[in-house]
Parts: C-alpha cells; structure tokens; sequence
C-alpha cells in the first residue's frame, strides 16, 4: 500500500529555510490549493458583485528535506505555482496540557511550474533580448 500526495497549487509565503545540529536542510513552505464553492444544490456559486466563481481555498503544509530543501529555498518566492508529490505525515504533541494534532506533507518531489527567483548570478551564456535560431 502507498502513501502518495499529489498537490498543484500557490505558495502562500517565501520558503523558510533552517537546518539541524547535523546539518540537515529543512524547508518549509505553504501551498493553497483551490476548489469552486457550491450552495447546498450542489451548484457553482457566483459573486454577484463580479461575475467570478467563489472559491474555497485550503492551505498544505510542506517540509522539504536536504537537497530538495536546498532547491526550494532557493528558487520558490511567493505566489509561485508549483506541484508537490509526497507523503502525509501526521504527528501529536502535547502543549499546555493539551494534546495537538498536526497534518503535514513530506516531499518527495517539487516542480516549479511558474517563474521564480533569479540565480544569484544573473548573468547567463544567453541574452534573452537577442533573436535566437531554433
């Protein structure tokens, strides 16, 4: 049996990047996912001040170890579409007296499917502004 996760969506923040005593690379970043919202119908709702669909947007936490850690933090920003393929995990803790639950993904693969930072080299063998031949 597999424990498989597969989410396209935005991140809500610029990663946030730290790393162990053992130098382990953790990254974690915030990824909203979409979905139309529906009356009790069943039907699409509709903004009546704009046209648009109302959507329902929930937020994923994701964790990012070493190598993949690295990337991330060094290429998403906010607001960039990406996919996550991974694995829930869940985890309890207690806190004052009270037992919490928390529900995260641990990712396996991050593509970037939108623009994000620029290497901290900016310039490259290609100048984009110059007519190529394909």
């Amino acid at each position: 049996m597999t424990n498989t996760v597969l989410l396209v969506g935005n991140l809500g923040a610029d990663p946030e990047t730290r790393s162990t005593r053992g130098d382990t690379t953790i990254t974690s970043i915030s990824v909203g996912t979409s979905r139309p919202k529906r009356d009790s119908e069943g039907k699409v709702l509709k903004d009546p001040a704009t046209g648009y669909t109302v959507k329902d947007t929930e937020w994923h936490r994701i964790t990012c170890f070493n190598g993949l850690g690295k990337t991330v933090g060094q290429f998403a920003t906010k607001g960039m579409l990406v996919s996550v393929r991974g694995r829930i995990h869940y985890s309890q803790y207690e806190k004052d007296g009270v037992t919490r639950y928390a529900t995260e993904i641990i990712a396996e693969d991050v593509q970037f499917l939108s623009r994000g930072k620029q290497a901290s080299n900016p310039q490259s063998d290609l100048d984009l502004d110059e007519d190529v031949p394909f």
